[in-house]
């Protein structure tokens, strides 16, 4: 039957040197969910304009419904400029107050909540205070779900404050590795190495889980029962690591949700990830098939 998932937050295109793409960390991580038999749903808003217009058309084209994607009168349909350096790692320049940044509550958003297994959402979505708001309330009533922090601390779109609230709301972290210095200075966490700091944010703003992504060297798990979990990387073709961080993400939520352990959750997820860092951008279908494949026969580093 497949999980539901609520992801909250923006939807932009992303625009590189070779042409446009629908992106957003929230979109993404519903395609990837839906490919792999669950049932996300994209809670988010789009301009009044062409490309909001675009947007929504690749959404259907996509297999995503629109359903919950808010149309906005006012205020521009995101975009992204990405530019990818020689190791395939992308630098983004995000446009501000934009449409997803003007998400506002609704009973259709509360309903949709009420009836989900997991709530996820990120920081750059709390830039502004309607957005931010309406996250809030969606986690007030969130009762009994997943809340998931998928945290991208993108620069100059976040602050403490906004951290703090958001590690208080998440019930599981995924954070990359190079990220837990950028929390360690923000937080004033004491740790030195990634290990600690991921135990400090465990056990500081009381989480169950914290997932470190490492790109090519994999990813570790921590939780509350100061269980440790690590899967090293994949020899793969690289192509480009857009969307390979949220491709983990929603492997791991797959099958977290579907009542499996921690460590194979992990797995499967880094196998998702690596495996998305072998197309290019962050919305080529990869099965569940090809992603367990990949964990049978896959050259580890």
């Amino acid at each position: 039957m497949g999980n539901s998932i609520v992801a909250f937050g923006e939807l932009v295109w992303d625009i590189f040197p070779d042409g446009n793409v629908l992106g957003g960390a929230p979109a993404n991580l519903v395609f990837r969910l839906n490919s792999f038999g669950d049932h996300g749903h994209l809670l988010s808003r789009v301009g009044n304009d062409s490309l909001g217009e675009l947007a929504l058309k690749r959404i259907a084209e996509l297999g995503m419904s629109s359903e919950n994607v808010q149309i906005d009168n006012v205020f521009p349909t995101g975009t992204v400029n990405i530019k990818i350096d020689h190791d395939g790692r992308p630098d983004f320049i995000i446009q501000k107050d934009v449409a997803f940044d003007h998400i506002e509550i609704s009973a259709e958003a509360l309903k949709l909540i009420k009836k989900s297994d997991a709530l996820c959402f990120g920081t750059l979505v709390q830039r502004y205070g309607i957005s931010k708001n309406t996250l809030r309330e969606l986690a007030n009533h969130a009762h009994g779900l997943v809340k998931f922090l998928d945290i991208k601390l993108r620069k100059d779109c976040y602050n403490k404050s906004i951290i703090e609230n958001s590690l208080g709301f998440a019930d599981i972290l995924r954070v990359k590795e190079n990220e837990l210095y950028i929390l360690k200075d923000e937080l004033g966490l004491s740790g030195f190495e990634s290990k600690a700091l991921a135990t400090e944010l465990l056990n500081e703003y009381g989480l169950d889980i914290v997932l470190v992504t490492k790109g090519k060297d994999g990813a570790f798990a921590i939780d509350k029962g100061n269980n440790y979990y690590e899967d090293p990387g994949y020899l793969i073709r690289l192509v480009d690591t857009v969307g390979s961080g949220v491709a983990f993400s929603a492997g791991f939520l797959h099958c977290f949700l579907a009542g499996e352990g921690i460590g194979e959750a992990l797995r499967f997820g880094n196998a998702a990830g690596a495996l998305t860092s072998t197309t290019h951008g962050a919305t080529t279908f990869i099965s569940k098939n090809q992603v367990l494949e990949l964990m049978a026969n896959g050259k580890r580093r």
